[in-house]
């Protein structure tokens, strides 16, 4: 890269990258845990599943809500010199780097079942869609600001969209890169 280059990923996509790597683990999980009785038993476990998949959702939803909404105030236009990261590079690396503590995850999820069966599936899934649902937010702002937010890949790998090594947003327009307001594909079609 030249001289004061750098590149730039899609904040609702780095968001949006966890999901469905829980999503559908969490729902195999859970469907295996059904399976076993456990110790307090099928409905037990189902109800303390439910409530976990709320409960998730919602904390993951509004987690950090306020630092991103601090770093959308201050974003700035993107340089000629920065380049912009495809969606499928930005998945591709969230998975490397994560990839051990999602099995972990997924085994833990299905040992909890021992306990509460589907419990810790459901758990799973609950935070896949409070991701979602964070990064449908982050493209609702795309949309009525008609510009799309990135940040730096490097400040991205240490902590995260909204982490400490975060120091701002930057924009472009919103037909810049390749994917939707939000994160989706760019030709996937709306739910």
């Amino acid at each position: 890269m030249g001289r004061g280059t750098y590149a730039v990923a899609r904040v609702a996509v780095v968001v949006r990258a966890p999901a469905g790597w829980l999503w559908w683990p969490g729902l195999l999980a859970a469907g295996i845990g059904v399976l076993v009785p456990g110790l307090t038993g099928r409905t037990a476990g189902l109800a303390a599943g439910a409530v976990l998949f709320l409960g998730a959702a919602l904390v993951v939803f509004t987690a950090r809500r306020g630092r991103y909404t601090e770093l959308t105030r201050g974003a700035s236009r993107a340089g000629k010199a920065v380049i912009l990261q495809d969606r499928s590079v930005t998945l591709r690396i969230w998975r490397r780097a994560h990839r051990w503590w999602l099995l972990l995850a997924f085994l833990a999820a299905i040992a909890s079942s021992a306990v509460l069966p589907a419990a810790g599936g459901l758990l799973m899934a609950g935070a896949a869609l409070g991701l979602w649902g964070k990064a449908r937010w982050l493209g609702r702002w795309e949309r009525e600001h008609e510009a799309l937010l990135w940040t730096r890949t490097e400040a991205v790998s240490r902590g995260g969209a909204a982490g400490k090594e975060v120091r701002g947003y930057v924009l472009t327009g919103a037909a810049a890169g390749d994917a939707r307001a939000g994160g989706a594909r760019a030709g996937a079609t709306r739910a």
